[in-house]
């Protein structure tokens, strides 16, 4: 059996939600648990196109195992009109049967987003992405305001999850507070999740 781990399940499009994704990672780590960083292949319109099995470059792509056997997840997209991408929707859409056996049941759960503006839609993006999740039984775990990032912060960071704003050409690196709070919730998740499996 593999030692326990916390899932690092991202769609990045330009890299944004990736960086977010590896500082979340970082929390984890601090926390004594290990990361596990997958993606999603993207989903094209073409019926015919078809994607490497493996990435050229960053994650590899997430499986149904990877997903049941987390002790933890914390769930990252861009927004998409104000909801998560659509590669990422359709993973999940694919996770019936880890509902049908409540696989995911108890287990910590966290959102984290990336926009191109600073009123993109981030915290409505966090809620969408919480609902398959509260679907699937998870506890789902936010940022408390005690990280006073979440209360002082001129660009992302959220009581619902950790965000960037990327600016409008998706040239503004993640800012000392955005990093902060990546790691934070990491920590949280990390730090959940090893306490939920002490008492189960």
């Amino acid at each position: 059996m593999s030692s326990p781990y916390v899932l690092v399940l991202y769609y990045s499009r330009h890299g944004k939600t990736f960086e977010m994704a590896q500082q979340i990672a970082r929390g984890i780590e601090s926390a004594g648990l290990e990361a596990r960083l997958r993606t999603v292949p993207p989903v094209s319109p073409d019926t015919e196109a078809s994607v490497p099995a493996v990435p050229t470059e960053g994650a590899i792509y997430c499986s149904s195992d990877d997903l049941k056997h987390c002790s933890g997840l914390l769930l990252g997209s861009p927004t998409r009109f104000g909801n998560m991408a659509a590669p990422l929707k359709y993973f999940l859409d694919g996770t019936s049967n880890l509902w049908l056996t409540g696989a995911l049941i108890d287990k910590p759960a966290g959102v984290f987003t990336s926009t191109s503006t600073l009123h993109g839609g981030q915290e409505s993006t966090l809620l969408s992405m919480m609902i398959p999740l509260l679907h699937h039984g998870m506890v789902i775990a936010g940022l408390p305001f005690s990280e006073a990032g979440v209360s002082t912060t001129d660009a992302g960071g959220t009581p619902y999850g950790a965000s960037h704003y990327s600016g409008p050409d998706g040239d503004r690196g993640l800012t000392d507070t955005e990093i902060s709070l990546c790691r934070a919730q990491g920590k949280r998740i990390a730090t959940l999740a090893s306490k939920l499996e002490a008492d189960s």
